[in-house]
């Protein structure tokens, strides 16, 4: 008798332990009652000891079949719970979504998906996990979450992605700056002033470096932070220049912002791994959101 053979005789002792009538047992559990009386005389060759005896109608454990019967009921219980993950991630309407995104996709972008999605899947449960965006890359490549909302995205050949929405990026300076009244700016204009960055690790960070290595410099770094719009108040306090997108809510006094020539944007795209199959409820919210991309184009 193999290991996948013992499981569901250990199933059928646990029930055994509870009710000892082989009928009701045969009949709760699905089988017929010979194949019930077939595989407690299995277990009890199988343990060199009969597990139950016969009391007319009735059977009784054995001391044998009863601590056999207890480990079933422990081993059991810790194994259903299990069961119970799998079935949930079998089926979309009950499955669970691990999303990994940068944190400023929090306040809108993020709850405006999962609003949408949870009006036609309302069981649908979601891990969320937000954090800078290498950190969300290395969690999806070591399948700690499922997709990751980040910019740029990933692209590496074990990723697949697809680009969900842009926004663009502009130059911000002190109002006093000497190119604060131009109408528009090259990147290469800034390449003598102190740049003010996100951390590395941060898509943004990313970006700059990579636009001014196409401008031909590397950024002074005067500054290095961890949000947005702490970025930009060092700006308004004058101690150097930034390239960030338009402010959700409105900037601080003492910052023009500046678009830039030619034009430059930064790429949200939705990932997940290339040969990791996703489970039902994530391919669903996968697709949710492609289509509502596909909708506000």
């Amino acid at each position: 008798m193999d290991e996948s053979e013992l499981a569901p005789k250990l199933a059928v002792l646990k029930a055994l332990a509870a009710d000892e009538h082989v009928t009701r047992v045969a009949a709760s559990v699905g089988l017929p009652q010979p194949t019930v009386s077939r595989w407690l005389a299995e277990l009890g060759e199988r343990l060199g000891a009969p597990v139950v005896t016969r009391h007319g109608r009735r059977v009784r454990l054995t001391r044998a079949g009863r601590l056999l019967a207890e480990a079933a009921t422990r081993s059991l219980a810790a194994l259903e719970p299990g069961l119970r993950e799998v079935e949930e991630e079998l089926d979309p309407e009950k499955g669970r979504v691990v999303l990994g995104f940068l944190h400023m996709l929090g306040r809108s972008v993020v709850p405006e998906l999962v609003r949408g999605f949870r009006t036609e899947h309302p069981h649908v449960r979601f891990g969320l996990v937000q954090n800078a965006r290498q950190a969300v890359v290395d969690k999806l490549s070591r399948g700690e979450i499922d997709l990751a909302l980040v910019a740029p995205p990933p692209g590496g050949p074990e990723f697949e992605s697809h680009v969900l929405f842009e926004q663009e990026l502009v130059v911000v300076v002190p109002s006093a700056h000497r190119l604060a009244e131009r109408d528009a700016v090259r990147l290469r204009d800034l390449a003598d002033e102190d740049f003010i960055l996100l951390e590395h690790g941060y898509g943004l960070r990313q970006i700059t470096d990579d636009l001014c290595a196409a401008a031909g410099f590397t950024p002074k770094v005067a500054f290095e932070g961890q949000e947005t719009e702490t970025v930009r108040g060092l700006v308004a306090a004058g101690l150097g220049v930034a390239l960030l997108p338009h402010p959700e809510f409105a900037p601080p006094a003492g910052v023009r912002e500046l678009p830039l020539t030619p034009r430059s944007v930064r790429a949200f795209g939705l990932a997940w791994l290339r040969d990791h199959p996703l489970p039902p409820a994530v391919r669903a919210f996968r697709d949710h959101a492609l289509r509502a991309h596909e909708a506000q184009r």
